[in-house]
């Protein structure tokens, strides 16, 4: 057999990674009005010596960060979708930034605990009105960011809607949701400051600011470490639920064929890749057994090994 005509008999790891997604966009749109409002907001500060909005641009600034890894990644992984060096092509890279970024959360999640309980035994005088113009414009544009964002995560939502559990999980876009989680956070501290900077002003409750920056970052927090969680699994190759497992042996382990061996880990968004050993009396070819697992798309990989016994 000539080497050339082994390509035949090959296929593409890429699985469709060097497609441009629709979240990518989105993001890229949400990244230009968090930078814009960044650049606004430390100018004003300047001009205007107003430290809270320069507090608030420059905590924009951390989030411009947060979803510039989320845009990187999407680059990343297209770009590199057909380099070979990828055992599996790059559909972990997603779940790699979903990581970086909820890293990111939990450590802005400490650092606002770790000021807020300095300011709650040292407080700070705090210019009301000012500061609440800062807060309600922050939240405006951070709810226009969360809509933006979720168009494609609704959309991926509703395409996966009879998925639960781990394997849901797998169908998720991680990159996309670290980049919602950190919008929503910034959303979240600015309706808690709100609510606070009002108690303070009309009833004079100036401890309400830090407890409020408290209990908004354990939110913070946790959802991060749900993040951490889901895209750890990923990346550590966590063997698939029951359910994906229960799926090949319901195929497979027919007319006395038997599953010695099964391995199914997450390889991108949707994407699965699957490890099969088994032994038999009347041994087929490994691609009749792929044949009978065809209609589950999420196996995008299926690696068969016959044993006859």
């Amino acid at each position: 057999m000539h080497t050339h005509s082994l390509h035949n008999w090959g296929h593409s790891h890429s699985f469709g990674q060097e497609q441009v997604k629709e979240a990518e966009k989105y993001t890229l749109i949400v990244i230009c009005i968090t930078a814009l409002t960044m650049i606004l907001e430390i100018t004003a500060g300047i001009i205007f010596g107003s430290m809270a909005l320069l507090a608030d641009g420059v905590h924009m600034g951390t989030h411009t960060l947060a979803l510039g890894i989320a845009a990187f990644s999407y680059y990343y992984t297209r770009k590199y979708a057909n380099d070979p060096r990828f055992s599996f092509g790059t559909g972990k890279v997603n779940s790699m930034g979903g990581f970086s970024s909820a890293l990111l959360l939990i450590v802005f999640a400490f650092s606002l605990i770790w000021e807020s309980v300095e300011r709650l035994f040292n407080p700070v005088e705090i210019q009301f009105n000012q500061a609440i113009v800062v807060a309600g414009a922050g939240l405006l544009v951070n709810i226009i960011s969360a809509w933006i964002l979720s168009r494609p995560n609704k959309a991926n939502s509703h395409s996966h809607h009879d998925h639960s559990g781990h394997h849901g999980h797998a169908h998720q876009d991680h990159n996309l949701k670290a980049a919602y989680l950190h919008v929503i956070a910034d959303a979240l501290t600015s309706v808690f400051a709100l609510v606070a900077l009002f108690a303070g002003k009309i009833w004079g409750f100036v401890w309400m600011d830090p407890l409020m920056g408290i209990l908004g970052a354990m939110m913070v927090s946790r959802w991060a470490g749900k993040l951490l969680k889901e895209t750890s699994g990923i990346l550590l190759d966590y063997q698939a639920p029951e359910e994906s497992r229960a799926k090949v042996r319901k195929a497979l382990e027919n007319n006395g064929d038997k599953i010695s061996d099964l391995h199914i880990w997450t390889i991108g968004q949707g994407l699965s890749a699957v490890n099969i050993s088994i032994v038999t009396r009347s041994p087929q070819s490994p691609s009749y057994y792929k044949g009978l697992l065809s209609e589950y798309e999420e196996f995008a990989h299926v690696t068969v090994e016959v044993h006859n016994c």
